[in-house]
């Protein structure tokens, strides 16, 4: 299905569109989806136990004798991750998004948004929360103008004139970091729950209902929504990055959701048990990591602290926000580069909180977090390999090509289960892109676990 074919979106002013969360699926298409998974991963897995997958790879090593011990470990972890695919995979099928609040039941909302030299988009996003389906007298929108040194607080102002019942808007005279404008809407946030939306993000207009669902159940302390790509006709990286983004939330967090520990509710959309946050808002806004206060991350290390209290943490696929991304190579490395340290220190923390999870909970994610974790020291093995192999066996780079082809095509088919668009071809692109050009990111973030930089503010 083309783009002008889907629905556009009332919160999005005339003469823009907005692309919806997903494009019309049948019964049908599912089923056929879910089918061809199933076989893909029947072939996967007996590839992977045969080794018959890594048997090019095998011949070409004959040629480079010392190094040929080095594909087992490899093989090991393939044979792993097929495991763990396959796991998740019916863990994915098990997953069912919690009904939305009802208009009679739904709890005081309190929106927070910090916004820091955003321009024209902040009252895009303003606009979106203000006009979304939820009972105006249990909603609050705190906007924060994070000392931005542009026109922000002209878009912010105005929207604040147009709802002027709803929004209240705070400046700070210089830039603090999104943490400080986050903790002055949690301090004066008056709702039972808690909603983060990142200024450069719009949301649909059932998604407050949708995130506010969840936390009927006492036990649930953050819930994350689905994001997409808001801008992603403006070139090829926005459009590959859409394809990864729905299956990091349609797939990832959705798994993660059915064990009640989603490892990271993001910035672009979130909501949180306002007690909750009451319970750990100083520590998390003095979190230091090796002596130096932590500047980004602010999503994951919140979720971290939840978990820590012994709630959970949910995905709502019906919970929809679109979110501008990169469109440069450039940009895109340093939003990486700012994740990847992120998650360095995080997981490192998660490892100690993951005890404190549930038996069967436990017991998932640390069989999760050990073989994805594994993936990077692989990962680079594998590309040493491969460059050793190349010299003796050419042919080598073209099997490897077509290795890396067959894996994320597997991928690629949990999107189609998500979005019937011909966009899928952007996500087998990007498998190619990310491992050419994108491997060099999270050793330099080891290197500079430590900077404080945001560095595309």
């Amino acid at each position: 299905m083309t783009e002008e074919n889907l629905p556009v979106a009332s919160i999005i002013p005339a003469g823009e569109t907005l692309i919806s969360s997903s494009a019309p699926v049948s019964k049908r298409w599912e089923l056929s989806v879910r089918c061809g998974i199933l076989l893909g991963l029947i072939s996967l897995f007996g590839s992977s136990i045969t080794g018959r997958v890594f048997h090019p790879v095998l011949d070409a090593l004959k040629t480079v004798g010392p190094m040929a011990f080095l594909v087992r470990p490899s093989m090991i972890w393939a044979t792993m991750g097929s495991v763990l695919l396959i796991f998740r995979t019916a863990l994915w099928f098990c997953y069912r998004p919690a009904a939305p609040a009802g208009a009679d039941e739904a709890p005081r909302l309190t929106v927070i948004i910090p916004a820091f030299n955003e321009g024209p988009m902040v009252e895009k996003s303003i606009d979106s929360v203000a006009r979304a389906d939820y009972p105006a007298d249990r909603l609050e929108i705190f906007v924060i103008d994070d000392g931005s040194k542009d026109d922000t607080w002209r878009y912010i102002s105005r929207a604040a004139r147009r709802h002027p019942h709803l929004v209240k808007a705070l400046r700070f005279p210089e830039n603090r970091g999104k943490r400080a404008a986050l903790e002055a809407g949690f301090r004066q946030g008056r709702g039972d729950i808690f909603v983060t939306i990142d200024s450069d993000s719009v949301i649909e207009p059932q998604t407050l209902l949708a995130i506010a669902g969840p936390f009927r159940n006492r036990k649930v302390g953050a819930v994350a929504g689905k994001v997409m790509v808001f801008n992603r006709a403006e070139g090829i990286i926005p459009r590959m990055l859409h394809v990864r983004y729905i299956l990091s939330f349609d797939f990832l967090r959705a798994v993660q959701s059915t064990y009640r520990t989603v490892y990271c509710c993001p910035g672009a959309l979130s909501a949180y048990r306002a007690e909750v946050i009451h319970q750990v808002l100083d520590r998390w806004t003095n979190q230091t990591f090796l002596g130096h206060p932590c500047t980004y991350g602010e999503d994951r290390a919140m979720t971290n602290y939840i978990l820590a209290q012994g709630y959970d943490a949910l995905y709502q696929r019906t919970a929809v926000v679109h979110t501008n991304a990169p469109v440069t190579y450039g940009k895109l490395c340093k939003m990486y580069l700012r994740w990847d340290r992120s998650y360095i220190k995080e997981e490192i923390r998660f490892a100690r909180i993951v005890w404190k999870r549930p038996l069967l909970s436990r017991i998932i994610a640390i069989f999760d977090s050990c073989i994805t974790n594994l993936r990077y020291p692989v990962s680079y093995l594998i590309m040493g390999l491969l460059i050793a192999m190349s010299w003796h066996d050419p042919l080598t780079v073209v099997r490897f090509m077509f290795m890396i082809g067959l894996f994320s095509t597997i991928n690629i088919l949990y999107y189609l289960h998500s979005e019937a668009s011909w966009d899928f071809v952007y996500g087998i692109a990007y498998s190619y892109f990310a491992f050419f050009t994108l491997f060099w990111i999270f050793p330099i973030a080891i290197l500079t676990v430590r900077s404080r930089s945001w560095m595309t503010r």
